[in-house]
């Protein structure tokens, strides 16, 4: 990966809302140069895709949140991947990942409610033949993700000029 390409992500992670225009100018480039590693880092996977950050305490929007500490019994020749793969198809899962430590899979779900949760660990994930265990906690407040911290004042990351 280039300079180019890991300067342009971190500018796309940090807003992906600027304009190519914009982007050009920040990296000394053109707006199709920037369109163009765009597309083929989409279409290398690399880029997956774009959303916002929400603070959902600030709506009307009602949802649980649990990570979900799971213990599995790896498959001979394809170890956690199979179980992983079964486990990040089921609706309410928004991530998995392979952990090292205590447990084996950290599989972050959302809900309406506890006991849709408490049912999807009861009947759908802990049914599942290669779970050895799970350990559930529930997210009770947000304080920051991905680098925005959800409470307290508003910051702003431009450089002051002074004439």
């Amino acid at each position: 990966m280039t300079k180019f390409e890991m300067e342009l992500i971190d500018l796309l992670r940090e807003d992906c809302r600027l304009p190519l225009e914009k982007l050009a100018v920040m990296l000394g480039s053109t707006t199709e140069v920037v369109a163009e590693t765009i597309d083929r880092l989409e279409e290398e996977r690399v880029i997956l895709h774009y959303a916002p950050t929400i603070n959902w305490d600030k709506t009307d929007r009602e949802r649980v949140e649990a990570m979900i500490q799971v213990n599995v019994t790896p498959q001979r020749d394809k170890g956690f991947d199979e179980v992983a793969g079964r486990i990040y198809r089921f609706e309410e899962v928004k991530s998995v990942y392979l952990m090292s430590g205590g447990y084996d899979l950290l599989v972050l779900v959302e809900g309406r409610n506890l006991k849709e949760l408490a049912l999807f660990v009861s009947s759908k994930l802990s049914a599942l033949e290669q779970v050895t265990g799970t350990q559930t906690c529930f997210v009770l407040k947000r304080y920051k993700e991905d680098g925005i911290v959800f409470e307290g004042e508003k910051t702003d990351n431009r450089l002051v000029i002074v004439p």
